[in-house]
């Protein structure tokens, strides 16, 4: 049996019999005015962070999850588009589909504005996405391209950057782990279908989205995740897990290399009121200004003992330099 195979059982049970917290962390549930989210939705809410946030989601968005879980997300996604179709819900397991239908259901009877056709509901698979070319402008997934090994990730990375329309968003959360795992742990098919041995460090998730062509990169939260103990798995040494939430930006690869924002600021505290660097940043006096780690490197290398710049805080949110 190959790893996916493994990975398509572990979710049909999940889908023919809720279990709560099987791969992953319970998060907040966004609370929202007219939005009731069913208690079958929470408790099939396979995800290890949110995919949900407002600012990615303006002026109707065309939005494909992949992946769907329980529905929870894809129900949070159609409150800000409320169109027949405008969310796409793709997944391979059809027992998945199939709950996430039933739940849409219970969700029409809490929410009086939600009709289930505003999702739209494929089987497929994130290999191949039965969705057009350029034709969504915010994709996601939740948990899922941990899952993938190499190949099948970079070629996951790559379908959303077809369907994706230039400018388009792919926001994601996924576990990371900065530590080396041992083979025995990478190659357990049973770990990697719960979200655990997969894990990446945050670099080489980064690099794999800037080779597929994503030209800005945005890490919005890093959080505690889970640990594999030499107690209960098979490892010499106690493994930290986290889990990063991300945002892959279709935007045009600059020529000097990919904007990754890591959460970065600079700070100007000089005599004057602003200081240009000449490549296109104004920093105001004693006005903190995110920087992607690019800039931060550039304005390092000016040796200036009247900028500050910040470590990484892992949490970045908009406004930025580039």
């Amino acid at each position: 049996m190959s790893y996916l195979e493994t990975t398509h059982d572990v979710y049909k049970e999940a889908a023919l019999s809720p279990d709560v917290g099987l791969c992953c962390t319970t998060n907040p549930i966004w609370e929202l005015p007219g939005l009731k989210i069913p208690k079958i939705m929470q408790e099939m809410n396979y995800g290890c962070g949110s995919t949900v946030h407002a600012r990615d989601l303006t002026n109707n968005p065309k939005m494909l999850y992949v992946g769907v879980g329980g529905g929870m997300e894809l129900l949070q996604f159609a409150y800000f588009n409320r169109q027949k179709g405008g969310v796409i819900g793709v997944d391979v397991v059809e027992e998945m589909l199939e709950a996430s239908r039933k739940n849409f259901k219970a969700a029409e009877e809490l929410n009086p504005w939600f009709r289930s056709d505003f999702v739209e509901l494929k089987k497929g698979n994130a290999l191949n996405l039965p969705v057009d070319d350029n034709s969504i402008d915010v994709a996601a997934q939740n948990c899922l391209f941990n899952i993938f090994k190499e190949e099948d990730l970079k070629k996951a990375i790559a379908e959303m950057y077809r369907v994706l329309k230039p400018h388009g968003r792919l926001v994601m959360s996924d576990p990371t782990c900065e530590q080396e795992m041992n083979e025995n742990l990478r190659n357990d098919d049973r770990l990697r279908a719960l979200c655990l041995s997969g894990s990446l460090p945050i670099a080489d998730y980064v690099k794999l989205l800037t080779d597929a062509g994503f030209g800005t990169i945005e890490i919005r939260a890093r959080k505690p995740y889970r640990i594999l103990d030499p107690k209960h798995y098979d490892t010499d040494e106690l493994i930290y897990i986290e889990s990063i939430e991300v945002a892959a930006i279709k935007d045009p690869m600059p020529l000097d290399g990919p904007c990754v924002f890591t959460g970065k600021a600079a700070i100007y505290f000089g005599d004057d009121d602003f200081v240009d660097d000449n490549n296109g940043h104004i920093l105001l006096k004693n006005q903190p200004l995110a920087i992607c780690d690019k800039t931060a490197a550039a304005l390092a290398s000016l040796k200036r003992d009247d900028i500050f710049i910040s470590e990484s805080t892992f949490h970045y949110d908009g406004g930025g330099c580039c």
